[in-house]
């Protein structure tokens, strides 16, 4: 490699860490600084054809019972070994994870090598991998301005950033909330990822026919089901007159987005990052047995702010939400304001900010010219 100041991003191969990944990519390829990425074996499953120079992999392995712990602790180790003699081929000048269990070989690397250090964490408490690594590094950006599991001597590193939202997000934004008003169609988008969609499948098709004849006419729904879901949720819209087009997967969906006057989803970091930089009202249910109840956490700190509506799954039957969204649909100013508190806690700015603390830590100013310090968990 050349001498040129680089950068290498680690992240785990699921939406929640790439895509934040993708977007700091983007920004410090603008700003003319070379980007490669370490990630696991899942590489770029999502086809977003990352922004980086080149994309490695490297062994790792995740938690459980103790086989499987065993395992995870031997591939942490052959994946340090190759991390650190990537690191002395590429040569960056800062290594910045993502999170997740691929990002601790190379920042363990780089830390062997004297190379500057940072973790991101996208979501309102600090993830396994990144609470592992917190002590080790040399800054922590924070996608809310309390994360819970920084406190201490944590906080003296730790930086508000926000959490990066890729560049398509930013340009959906641009479409300002209007809310539908009484006879007018109610654009409703229905997500959850592909752990969280099997439960909408279930539900919301029953939920949304259990509303008047006269709502269901207004309604056009646009919802993500899992491949073999995809001809039951269709059948079931048809069979009560509700406009809705399914599909397994949808490349636009920041898009879909802010087309949207209402969106029922989990509560992934990703999500909530979008859903607020477009500025969508939401009825958020966290994916039951997410590892620390991360979702839980986001859903609950937009809901605090007025911004969406948070139902564990536990909670939902198809009445209740039935009884939502009706309520929600009768009276618009709530939809509207909702849209309104969920843009404020947007950060739009978020993939600048956290590209400025990246430049800080290759050029040695670190936490002096960096973001502001963050509070510590609520």
């Amino acid at each position: 490699m050349n001498g040129q100041a680089s950068v290498m991003l680690a992240a785990g191969g699921t939406g929640g860490h790439l895509f934040p990944a993708f977007a700091l990519a983007e920004a410090l390829g603008r700003r003319g600084i070379p980007v490669d990425l370490v990630t696991d074996t899942r590489g770029d499953r999502y086809g977003t054809g990352f922004p980086a120079r080149n994309v490695y992999q490297v062994p790792s392995g995740t938690g459980g019972n103790a086989l499987k712990a065993a395992l995870a602790a031997i591939q942490l180790s052959r994946g340090l070994a190759v991390a650190h003699k990537l690191l002395g081929e590429v040569r960056p000048s800062l290594v910045l994870g993502f999170g997740g269990y691929p990002t601790f070989p190379p920042l363990m690397a780089a830390k062997l090598r004297n190379i500057p250090t940072a973790i991101h964490e996208q979501n309102a408490i600090l993830g396994r991998a990144n609470r592992m690594l917190s002590s080790r590094v040399d800054a922590i950006a924070t996608s809310f301005a309390a994360t819970s599991g920084i406190e201490g001597p944590l906080l003296a590193k730790a930086h508000h950033t926000g959490n990066p939202v890729r560049s398509v997000v930013i340009e959906a934004a641009q479409r300002h909330y209007w809310r539908p008003e009484p006879s007018q169609p109610v654009n409703l988008l229905v997500f959850g990822g592909s752990q969280g969609a099997r439960f909408f499948s279930d539900v919301v098709p029953v939920a949304l026919s259990l509303l008047p004849p006269s709502m269901r006419d207004r309604l056009s729904v646009t919802q993500q089901a899992r491949e073999e879901d995809l001809a039951r949720v269709k059948a079931a819209y048809a069979s009560k007159g509700i406009r809705a087009e399914v599909a397994s997967f949808f490349k636009d969906l920041p898009f879909r987005m802010a087309g949207s006057h209402l969106v029922i989803g989990r509560a992934g970091a990703s999500t909530v990052a979008e859903l607020t930089v477009i500025g969508r009202p939401s009825i958020l249910v966290p994916l039951p047995h997410s590892l620390d109840n991360d979702q839980l956490h986001n859903a609950r700190r937009l809901a605090e702010s007025g911004g969406a509506w948070c139902i564990e799954q536990k909670d939902l039957s198809a009445d209740r939400l039935a009884a939502e969204v009706e309520m929600l649909i009768a009276r618009p100013a709530m939809l509207a304001n909702a849209a309104t508190a969920a843009k404020a806690q947007g950060r739009p700015d978020a993939v600048e900010r956290l590209a400025d603390l990246a430049v800080a830590l290759m050029a040695g100013a670190g936490q002096q010219n960096a973001a502001p310090t963050v509070a510590s968990k609520e």
